[in-house]
């Protein structure tokens, strides 16, 4: 294969790529990047002949599609059997085309990459991750795990999968307005990222800003315009300072043609992220601007950096060394921003090799034959999920796709922070990951024991969130601590997997003790009896059931009544339903009320168990300490649950117009959607038109309060919106 022409930018590639819409122009594009040869001819000619009649939604023949993907393939690598897949990727699945005649046409590793690609069937007909439908969601994540369980027997998977996407994207104008969203949104959270832990940043850019032109065209215009407005003066405030770059590199040890200089303006997904994180407008934005500079050498980067240094003032608490601590994709740069006479200005240094990694990744090292003096993208990540998904398949009923899919999701994080260990080891943490999260990641027992933490020798809380450049340091104790209420804090995959499956395993060992111990109670029987008539029934596999089902709980003691010693008059086996406060209980002797302990604080909802004192449920939630040693210890147990018919109390601040009638057609709402008004007070400012209410209501348990809130919002003007469901506190 030829080297491709530098002068064929990937700006004006994509740019031909977008505009081509015939094959003769595909063909012509295909072989400027790719020194054409039989093998690759043939497979161009297998393409349009397979695809022959096949039309795009777009209306131009299909086979532009494939031939144009492998354009995109072969100008990020010239790895041969990835550009033949690209152009055979859909031929297989939308023709009748063989794997026979594939494999013996172009061999076995063209097959096994059009297989891996095969495999991931497409989700355009699915919503993803803001779809209601679970059934939806869950065939969306098993798409998503087989796309990257593909990639992990090569890579080059998801280098043709991130190439057709982009070509997908570029002709996303042909579909209607829907489609044109969940396609959006499904490169946004998935595509993007895997652009970005592959390293191929060049991707990345305009995966999201195209993603982000379709979702939300209101702030990609905003960011536009102000640029495309002010795009005169920033290309002179650029070029002004560009030129004080070079005299300075010339006088002070560099040679003209050993360095290049690049004007660089931030890309507007990336604009948009940072004024939302910020809350800052786009005038606010620091590093809109920047420059580029490449050099030779390591050492050219550190002299470059000094004479930046020297001669403008850094904004110091955003200088970044990623040279000598690389990202895990493998990125190595210097970042510092500037202070210029007018402007500040970002500057990024790095080595010629270097930038060739940042802009294509993985892609680079197979294109340009690296020699080891630039950092390789750090694929683990891959192995880490294809392990979570052995799990999956290991373990269908306790984890599901769903979860692969947020753990693979929140693994493939854009911003992230580098800490250390004690030892000087360095960690890669998403932006924003807390002490636990490192813990984890260090080992999954690290985290499970964690007790207590010490960041840059400070004793911190373990939800403290860290910085770049932290000293970590975790201690453990021989205690294992489940903190399942914690997994919304945390923020890597590995966290969120590791918490929810301990938790998991924990509820069903609390499950199985429960189980027994309810059951001890009905028959009146020491606990080492219940589990000997359970083996002699075989019911072991499902008798963790008993803590959650109230119809399987009744089933086993109907179950279990012979081996009972039986009384003449009733059957004092017969399971009862008590309805007492906010819960239902199942016993076959009287409860007279419902209790709280004082050392947890079950809300609505929570998974609880009560014990039986005095003839009275004392509720625990069931992750409790207290109650674990009270299970160990075999007490009597009782089949609670919360009752589901109990409207949800919520307390609502608003205001509406100060004119006539307006009232009376707010209760005129909340009538129409079923809401019980228990009371209503009014606050009149009299400095203003305006009354605020506060009121409260009752919402029935099948309707969504958020749904609620949503809809009086188009009503009045929500101040605040509070649950009141304390299960402490008397109806």
């Amino acid at each position: 294969m030829k080297q491709i022409n530098e002068d064929l930018l990937l700006e004006k590639l994509i740019d031909d790529v977008k505009n081509c819409k015939d094959l003769t122009r595909a063909k012509e594009l295909l072989f400027c990047v790719c020194e054409s040869d039989s093998v690759l001819e043939k497979a161009v000619e297998y393409c349009i002949f397979y695809h022959e009649g096949q039309i795009r939604k777009s209306g131009e023949p299909y086979a532009i599609h494939p031939i144009l993907v492998a354009t995109l393939v072969g100008f990020l690598s010239d790895n041969k059997a990835a550009i033949l897949a690209a152009l055979l990727h859909d031929i297989i699945e939308d023709t009748e085309c063989t794997e026979e005649e594939l494999n013996k046409t172009f061999g076995h590793d063209v097959l096994k990459l059009v297989l891996g690609l095969t495999k991931i069937i497409e989700i355009r007909e699915d919503s993803l991750v803001s779809s209601k439908s679970k059934k939806k969601l869950t065939k969306s994540a098993l798409t998503f795990r087989n796309m990257l369980l593909a990639s992990t027997e090569d890579v080059g998977v998801l280098i043709v999968k991130l190439c057709d996407r982009l070509h997908n994207m570029l002709t996303l104008d042909a579909l209607r307005e829907d489609k044109q969203k969940r396609i959006s949104e499904e490169t946004l959270v998935v595509y993007a990222p895997i652009a970005h832990r592959l390293g191929i940043s060049s991707i990345k850019n305009y995966l999201e800003d195209l993603s982000f032109k379709y979702l939300m065209p209101d702030e990609y215009n905003i960011i536009d315009n102000y640029i495309n407005s002010n795009d005169q003066q920033m290309q002179l405030s650029l070029n002004e300072f560009i030129s004080k770059i070079e005299i300075l590199f010339l006088s002070n040890g560099f040679r003209q043609g050993t360095f290049e200089i690049q004007k660089r303006i931030k890309h507007s997904y990336s604009t948009y992220l940072k004024m939302q994180r910020k809350g800052i407008g786009i005038e606010e934005v620091l590093d809109l601007l920047g420059v580029r500079i490449l050099v030779e050498k390591v050492s050219d980067c550190y002299l470059a950096l000094g004479i930046l240094h020297t001669n403008f003032n850094p904004l110091i608490s955003r200088f970044k060394d990623y040279i000598a601590l690389p990202k895990q994709n493998g990125y190595q740069t210097i970042h510092t921003t500037l202070f210029d006479t007018k402007n500040i200005i970002e500057a990024q240094i790095r080595t010629f090799d270097m930038h060739k990694i940042a802009e294509f990744g993985i892609a680079a090292h197979w294109k340009y034959k690296e020699d080891g003096s630039v950092a390789a993208p750090n694929l683990d990540w891959l192995t880490d999920i294809s392990i979570q998904s052995a799990n999956n398949l290991q373990n269908a009923e306790d984890y599901s796709a769903v979860e692969l899919y947020e753990y693979a999701k929140d693994s493939l994080y854009v911003e992230d922070v580098a800490v250390y260990s004690p030892k000087g080891e360095i960690f890669t943490l998403p932006r924003g990951a807390t002490v636990l999260d490192f813990a984890y990641e260090v080992h999954t027992k690290i985290g499970l024991h964690a007790k207590s933490a010490y960041v840059n020798r400070v004793k911190v809380p373990l939800l403290t969130e860290l910085k770049n450049g932290d000293i970590v340091r975790v201690v453990t104790s021989n205690d294992k601590f489940y903190r399942c209420s914690w997994i919304d804090s945390v923020k890597t995959g590995k966290a969120k997997a590791s918490i929810r499956e301990f938790c998991k395993q924990k509820i069903r060992e609390i499950n199985l003790a429960s189980a027994i111990n309810m059951l001890g109670f009905v028959f009146g029987v020491d606990k080492n009896k219940i589990e000997t008539w359970i083996e002699k029934e075989n019911l072991g596999r499902r008798i963790r059931e008993v803590a959650n089902d109230n119809t399987y709980f009744k089933d086993m003691v109907n179950g279990l009544k012979k081996y009972a010693k039986k009384s003449y008059w009733f059957d004092k086996y017969e399971i009862q339903e008590y309805n007492i406060g906010n819960f239902l209980i199942y016993s076959n002797r009287k409860i007279a009320s419902v209790e709280f302990d004082y050392c947890c604080h079950p809300k609505r909802g929570d998974a609880v168990v009560a014990f039986v004192e005095g003839g009275n449920a004392i509720v625990h939630h069931k992750l409790c300490d207290r109650a674990e040693k009270m299970i160990e210890k075999k007490k009597d147990m009782v089949f609670i649950k919360w009752d589901s018919n109990i409207p949800q109390s919520y307390k609502l601040i608003f205001s509406l117009e100060n004119k006539k009638g307006v009232l009376a057609e707010f209760l005129a709402v909340l009538a129409k959607m079923q809401i019980n008004l228990l009371t209503i007070n009014l606050a009149k400012d009299i400095n203003s038109t305006v009354d605020y209410f506060e009121i409260t209501m009752e919402i029935p348990e099948n309707i969504n309060p958020d749904s609620v809130c949503e809809r009086l919002k188009i009503h009045c003007k929500i101040l605040d919106f509070i649950s009141l469901n304390d299960a402490y506190k008397e109806k």
